[in-house]
């Protein structure tokens, strides 16, 4: 009696065990399907209604570059976590400093208060696309003769900045270029340098 009873306890338990394995099986099946072909559209449209694609296409530094970002993801940390471009530095995270500033179709932008996807069909230029192979851009040039930086977190985004100015303003006077990348911070206050060196960029780039 007894061990007919273990055998039905065994039993029950293997079925158990079995129906649970498939209801976890079931469920990875159902979320493997639904993370491939979550950006399924039918007539170029999302399968739901407010839906985000996630494969995405940015153009970067003159690159086409295929990415998977959240609907609520910023562009500064598409930019840093799924491309790589590690350049770009995240530091308030709330618009305020300016180290995350980037190009965008030319004009500087705060990456981090920057939708990824409101990035598509622009171009967008990192510190990294400045330099033309082993020849560093101008104001990355001042930056080098003038060592205008102490820690140098903030530089990317103060040399994003400049050179989005100088496009519109090539011949800034100390004041002006002050005035014009007035948005971002130096948390170690080396503005007289940093001006310098971005001064000596303004000057390498009429040259």
């Amino acid at each position: 009696m007894e061990d007919k009873q273990m055998s039905e306890e065994t039993q029950d338990s293997f079925s158990r065990r079995n129906f649970i394995k498939g209801v976890i099986a079931a469920g990875a099946a159902a979320s493997s399907a639904a993370y491939l072909f979550r950006t399924t559209t039918v007539h170029g449209q999302p399968t739901a209604a407010g839906a985000v694609e996630r494969m995405i296409t940015l153009n970067v530094n003159g690159q086409d570059r295929r990415v998977d970002v959240m609907r609520q993801e910023t562009l500064g940390k598409g930019l840093r976590y799924k491309i790589g471009l590690t350049g770009t530095k995240i530091g308030c995270d709330r618009a305020e400093c300016g180290a995350c500033t980037v190009l965008i179709d030319d004009v500087p932008h705060y990456s981090c208060s920057v939708l990824a996807h409101r990035a598509r069909g622009k171009k967008v230029v990192t510190i990294e696309g400045l330099a033309d192979g082993d020849k560093l851009h101008p104001v990355q040039q001042g930056v080098v003769e003038e060592q205008g930086f102490q820690c140098a977190f903030c530089m990317p985004g103060f040399v994003m900045a400049t050179v989005g100015y100088l496009k519109t303003n090539p011949s800034p006077t100390r004041q002006e270029l002050a005035h014009g990348i007035s948005g971002n911070l130096c948390r170690c206050q080396d503005y007289d340098k940093i001006l310098t060196a971005m001064m000596r960029g303004a000057e390498l780039m009429r040259g």
